[in-house]
């Protein structure tokens, strides 16, 4: 623990962490992340927070002991607050119960551990405002730091202020990404010159002080120290000599010559609190007692000015602590860490006497292991992936080599992997001897690298993830048939990743594999299986059967499952044709990942929503899920997307040589799927802008090369290119295509764009009508909103060629009509041309859409009109009851009405209006 220094010199700092309390006073919650070396004046800042009138101060503290035991400060904070768990939405209160150890349950995401903090900080807040200290936060355990972390970004209109204390030690500063962030340097010289001499029993010589100054950095508690100690007099020319002084190291030892001028139970006794760092006075007293120690060694500690004994122990400041422990022989504080292991034990602290005997142990201990291995469990069963990974790492390090060694080796990885801890899982796996490992554990091995691949964008690693995990399948195979299969299911989510760039293995010998494997066991897993291979190897009218069976099979697996198959469930679906049914299973899967708070697997899942809705559905509700993404990045401290969703760019009228800029980045690194997508996207581009040969030139290479489920999709628009720009056996060939695969699915999405292929691709003097009115009959019952706009226009411009100038302006009428209402602005300029060449001008501006409303206000406001709570809503948009209470009298004002009732009236009027 810091020890509070002078506020001299820190006016510009007090005036933000004041700007800071204000706003929870008022309403407008924040945080702010104040940064330092010890002694810099951290804690002097967090002291002057808690001296604010009107507010309610609640203090966490970091303890080093405490690092691996996942939720420990939030246990210690839901202690503080719990008479409002009883208003969290259940599954938040169930998290935090879980989390802090007061029931058992399935293991919950930190995510939606910090949702349900930061609902109890919003409910004590509405007595008071209040504001959550936060000192040493780079001791705290990673699960309630990412909890933390993610209710500092969320604070918006909360009667909350959260202030966290820190060393920037280890990346700190970015893993607390999106929390504002201040920076404290030294006193400038004439302040530390000004508080040296205040600190000093006499004068200092205006050379030395000015010398001791510059040397210290201006750190406050430095130069407090430095002014008792002799070198400050000894010294007189201190500032006319050509040599550093050597303010660290004489820093250090200043403390440690405090300690050794007291007796030795005094010193044996600092040495065990330093080796414990949590302060429990209990646990401190037992280990007192167990290496024989006078009991009174602590109270003569804190009359020496070493620590403070009440409500836990605190060191006068970190350095202290720090000094005593490395000034210590090896063997004694392997003897101390023992006794406080046993001490832990006797008081049933089973993570904290885990932690004390892997310090007490030199080499390898197996018996030390197992008991870091079984702690590593517990932590898992509370949802501490993080405190599991390194949990398991120490672990590793005290088991002897060999396959118990690399087992807990890939699960350490394997965890770090599901917190995005990337750097520490590539260390892991690469400590491994494969040598010395069994088959299983050399298949996860392999899993992990490939999932890693694709995190750091290795071109590599990602082009070769389909064959890597198809071998990890074959390492598991006869051992291990549940982690074979999901190791084929990670191989075809592989493939659709990396589309025409993968290597290392064929389409032919990845469906023959997905195929076999579907024959392992019964049960879902089996059936999206065999559909899967289907999908890969046979005829379409053959593989529909079994490509409708697995989607039935995934739409039956729990909701934690489902989550995790987006990209599965978007393949099938589109395969189909069946845009009810994926969006279907793609709005289930987002809701449990939202109810689970599982941010990292929504972040995925709403990427897919988006990219799905390009194709057969709305590009109001793309970019609707792309805003979603964006704010669910910021909500885990990222500033964009791991992966840009360059259609969405493309349809929504980025610059096209920054998406092929993108696209070409993502073909460089193996994203196949991307850059495809790209293309296809800025191929409607040209199609909207009548530029048919640009977009038959564009789409050529992916009709000519077809992937699997994606390239029918693009046969629409290829038959529209390639008719309008004078190749009609290549357009009516797709067209012929699209309508037997039509007839295979029965699919009325399906259905309706091959018969708008059908009526561009007829010759004259076919009549094309039937198959254009067929076309806009079977998209009216489907979400392909956009696919019914199009339809309606090329109706339109067919009429308009044939001289129907009333039912061409009708038809046109009605495409502008959906393309304003499905978003697709980009046909708006070639329809209204239409409309202007028959002498009927169309409204060029879309009506508008959210009445003033912001987007996340228009959210909201569906979701209160649904009759959604605000609690409910609260959980679905990650954010606080308060802020979505903040928004809602926002949007009954800019509405002009009083109740939800009136709201759902309002919106359902509007939503009637518009086709």
């Amino acid at each position: 623990m810091e020890t509070a220094a002078t506020p001299l010199g820190r006016d510009e700092e007090l005036r933000r962490l004041a700007t800071l309390l204000r706003g929870a006073r008022t309403g407008r919650g924040g945080s702010l992340l104040v940064l330092g070396e010890p002694g810099i004046g951290k804690t002097c800042l967090l002291t002057e927070a808690t001296r604010v009138p009107g507010l309610t101060t609640i203090r966490l503290d970091g303890y080093e002991s405490e690092s691996t035991i996942p939720f420990a400060a939030v246990q210690r904070l839901v202690t503080m607050l719990r008479e409002h768990c009883a208003g969290l939405p259940e599954r938040q209160r169930q998290a935090v119960r879980v989390a802090s150890g007061q029931t058992e349950g399935p293991p919950p995401d930190r995510f939606l551990v910090g949702l349900g903090v930061l609902g109890l900080l919003s409910a004590a807040a509405d007595r008071t405002p209040v504001v959550c200290v936060v000192d040493d936060a780079h001791l705290i355990d990673a699960e309630s730091l990412d909890a933390l972390a993610f209710v500092a970004r969320r604070l918006a209109v909360e009667h909350v202020a959260v202030v966290f204390a820190a060393r920037d030690d280890g990346g700190f500063a970015e893993r607390m990404g999106g929390v504002p962030q201040l920076a404290l340097t030294g006193l400038d010289l004439e302040a530390a010159v000004q508080l040296l001499n205040r600190s000093a029993a006499q004068p200092v010589a205006p050379s030395a002080a000015a010398a001791i100054a510059r040397a210290t950095g201006g750190n406050p508690l430095a130069l407090i120290d430095l002014a008792g100690d002799a070198l400050v007099h000894e010294l007189p020319d201190l500032g006319l000599g050509g040599a550093p002084v050597p303010v660290g190291r004489h820093l250090e030892e200043h403390y440690v010559r405090q300690v050794r001028r007291a007796d030795p139970h005094v010193q044996a006794w600092v040495l065990l609190a330093a080796a414990d760092s949590t302060g429990n006075i209990d646990l401190l007293a037992a280990a007192a007692h167990d290496v024989g120690l006078d009991p009174g060694g602590g109270d003569r500690a804190e009359l020496a000015g070493l620590v403070e004994l009440q409500p836990v122990v605190r060191f006068r400041h970190p350095l202290v602590r720090s000094a005593v422990y490395n000034a210590a022989p090896g063997p004694e504080l392997r003897r101390m860490h023992a006794a406080l292991a046993r001490a832990a034990e006797g008081l049933g602290l089973v993570e904290t006497a885990a932690w004390h005997a892997a310090r007490a142990v030199l080499g390898t201990d197996p018996a030390v292991a197992d008991r870091l291995a079984h702690t590593a469990d517990l932590a898992a069963r509370r949802g501490g992936l993080a405190s599991r990974a390194t949990i398991l790492t120490r672990a590793a390090e005290l088991t002897p080599p060999g396959p118990v060694r690399g087992a807990r080796q890939v699960g350490a990885a394997e965890a770090a992997l599901s917190v995005g801890a990337v750097h520490l899982a590539q260390r892991l796996v690469d400590e491994i001897d494969l040598t010395t490992v069994d088959a299983t554990t050399s298949g996860r091995v392999t899993s992990v690298r490939s999932a890693l691949a694709l995190f750091t964008a290795d071109p590599d690693g990602v082009r070769g993830a389909t064959a890597a995990h198809l071998g990890a399948a074959d390492a598991f195979h006869g051992r291990d048939p549940e982690r074979e299969q999901v190791a084929l299911l990670r191989a075809f989510e592989s493939c659709c990743t990396t589309e025409r760039l993968m290597l290392g293995v064929t389409r032919e010998d990845l469906g023959r594999r997905l195929a076999a494997g579907a024959d392992l066991a019964e049960g879902p897993a089996s059936d999206v299986l065999r559909g899967l291979g289907a999908l890969v190897l046979a005829p379409y009218p053959q593989a529909v059967g079994p490509a409708r069976a697995a989607l039935d099979a995934l739409l039956t697996l729990p909701d934690t499952d489902l989550m995790h198959m987006g990209t599965t469930i978007a393949s099938l679906g589109t395969f189909l044709w069946d845009d009810a049914g994926r969006t279907a299973a793609l709005v289930r899967a987002a809701q449990a990942a939202r109810d689970s708070g599982a941010l990292q697997v929504l972040d995925t899942l709403l990427w897919v929503m988006a990219l799905s809705e390009l194709w057969g559905g709305s590009l109001r509700r793309a970019t609707g899920y792309d805003e979603l993404v964006r704010d669910v990045r910021r909500a885990m401290g990222y500033d964009a997307e791991n992966v840009p969703n360059v259609a969405v760019l493309a349809w929504t009228g980025a610059p096209r040589p920054a998406v092929q800029a993108i696209a070409d980045g993502a073909a460089a690194t193996g994203f196949g799927g991307v850059e495809g997508s790209a293309m296809a996207a800025l191929a409607v581009r040209d199609l909207a802008e009548g530029s048919y040969q640009d977009a038959y030139e564009r789409l050529l290479p992916l009709i000519e090369d077809p992937f699997l489920h994606v390239t029918p999709h693009q046969y629409p628009d290829y038959v529209e290119a390639a008719a309008r720009s004078g190749h009609p056996a290549e357009a009516a060939r797709a067209a012929r295509l699209l309508s037997a695969l039509a007839d295979a699915n029965g699919s009325a999405w399906c259905r309706g764009v091959a018969e708008r292929a059908l009526a561009l691709a007829l010759a004259d003097p076919d009549d094309p009508e039937p198959h254009y009115r067929a076309s806009i009959e079977a998209l009216s019952g489907t979400g392909a909103e956009m696919d019914r706009a199009r339809s309606h226009l090329v109706y339109g411009e067919w009429l308009r060629r044939a001289r129907r100038r009333r039912d061409a302006a009708e038809q046109l009428r009605l495409a502008l009509q959906h393309l304003h209402h499905s978003g697709a602005e980009l046909f708006v300029a070639r329809t209204v041309a239409e409309l202007a060449t028959l002498g009927a001008p169309g409204e060029t501006d879309a009506p508008p859409r959210r009445f003033g409303l912001t987007a996340q206000e228009h959210t909201i406001a569906r979701l209160a009109a649904r009759g959604r709570t605000n609690p409910e809503i609260a959980a679905n948009l990650f954010i606080s009851p308060s802020t979505v209470d903040y928004h809602l009298r926002k949007v009954f004002q800019k509405l002009g009405v009083t109740s939800r009732r009136q709201l759902a009236d309002r919106l359902t009027m509007h939503a009637s209006a518009t086709p």
